[in-house]
């Protein structure tokens, strides 16, 4: 997924930054003088085996922490996430004549793991060179209607002390 993903934003003129936290990527595109917006979408494969017996299930493997092949898949709607990123990232391209600044787009491995993929991340400098000045994230939800779309005002906190991200609001996990 990380090796098709940047690939992608390669394509579309991205610099992208391959391998943060892992298996996570890094993507600007500067675009004159003006604010930094990071987007963040997570990205990982989960240690789940797809039985939903459609021609395109995931028959995806790969080795875990305990040195066990197991099946994978974009579960939780993190294949939506990263399409919706990734389909960002080419309305940005795009429009760049519209809008000045630096887009930090950012696919994030491992949201379902303790410690967090935004942990590894932080810790390797994500929120730096160059520091967003506004951090937008998503996540599906499946209560919602189709084509409805919410959101809530959260403030975000990090620190250089802190290993985690405390996210002030409230809301759930979409696969609840």
């Amino acid at each position: 997924t990380a090796k098709r993903l940047g690939d992608e934003l390669e394509a579309l003129g991205y610099s992208v930054h391959r391998g943060v936290g892992g298996t996570g990527l890094i993507a600007l595109l500067e675009n004159g003088p003006g604010p930094t917006v990071m987007f963040r979408a997570d990205m990982d494969g989960l240690p789940v085996q797809e039985k939903s017996g459609l021609s395109y299930a995931s028959q995806a493997k790969q080795i875990d922490a305990d040195g066990n092949e197991v099946y994978v898949m974009h579960a939780c709607g993190h294949d939506v996430h990263t399409a919706c990123l990734l389909g960002a990232a080419k309305i940005l391209q795009e429009t760049k004549g519209q809008w000045e600044g630096t887009v930090k787009l950012i696919f994030q491995p491992g949201e379902e793991k303790n410690p967090g993929g935004a942990h590894l991340l932080i810790n390797e400098g994500v929120l730096e060179n160059p520091k967003p000045d506004a951090i937008f994230a998503l996540h599906v939800h499946t209560t919602m209607d189709v084509g409805k779309v919410s959101f809530k005002k959260g403030k975000v906190m990090a620190s250089a002390d802190e290993l985690y991200i405390t996210v002030r609001g409230k809301g759930g996990h979409a696969a609840s």
